[in-house]
C-alpha cells in the first residue's frame, strides 16, 4: 500500500531519480581495518603455536585454544569483507586501468584468507598480510596519498603499509 502511494506521488510530481555506487554513499573507505584483521590473525596463530608447544593442555588451555581459533576465523572473515567492500564499491575503471593487477590481487587475497582460516600456519597469514599491504598501497596511491611502511607498535610487530597523511 505504501509503495503504491509513493508510486502515485512520483507519477504526479516526477521526483528525480537518485543513485549511488554503494549502499550508503559515504565515501569512507580505508584498508586499515583489513590490515588489523590480518594482524589479529597472525597474533592468534602465534598464541596457538605457543599452546601447541605444550605436551598436553588443561581444560582452560583447551578453551583458550578454541577461543583463539574462533577469533582467527572471525578476523579472516572481516579481512575478506573489508577488502570486498573497497573492491566492490570504490574500485572503478580508472583504478583498474591504473592498477591492472587489482582483480587478480583481490582474488588472491580471498583465496589466501580462506587458507589462513583453514590452517594454523604463520607463513600463510604473513603471505596474506603482504597481499593486503599491497592492496592498501594501491588504494592510497589511487587517492594520490603517499605511503610508508613501519612495524606496527603491538604484537605481532609486523610491517604494515600506512598512508602518509599531512598535518
Amino acid at each position: 500500500m505504501f509503495h503504491k502511494l509513493v508510486s502515485n506521488l512520483d507519477k504526479t510530481f516526477k521526483f528525480s531519480t537518485v543513485s549511488a555506487h554503494c549502499d550508503i554513499p559515504c565515501k569512507i573507505y580505508d584498508p586499515s581495518a583489513a590490515q588489523i584483521a590480518v594482524l589479529t590473525m597472525i597474533r592468534m596463530v602465534d598464541l596457538l603455536e605457543e599452546l601447541n608447544q605444550k605436551s598436553s593442555l588443561t581444560a582452560n588451555e583447551q578453551a583458550q585454544f578454541s577461543r583463539l581459533v574462533a577469533q582467527k576465523e572471525e578476523h579472516g572473515l572481516k579481512a575478506k569483507a573489508e577488502i570486498c567492500v573497497i573492491w566492490g564499491d570504490y574500485i572503478k575503471q580508472p583504478q583498474l586501468d591504473q592498477f591492472p593487477e587489482l582483480h587478480t590481487l583481490v582474488h588472491s587475497i580471498m583465496l589466501t584468507a580462506s587458507k589462513a582460516k583453514q590452517e594454523i600456519d604463520k607463513t600463510v597469514t604473513l603471505d596474506l598480510l603482504d597481499k593486503v599491504n599491497r592492496f592498501a598501497d594501491i588504494f592510497w596511491q589511487s587517492k594520490g596519498v603517499a605511503t610508508f611502511t613501519a612495524t606496527c607498535p603491538y604484537p605481532p610487530a609486523q610491517t604494515v603499509v600506512y598512508p602518509k597523511l599531512g598535518a
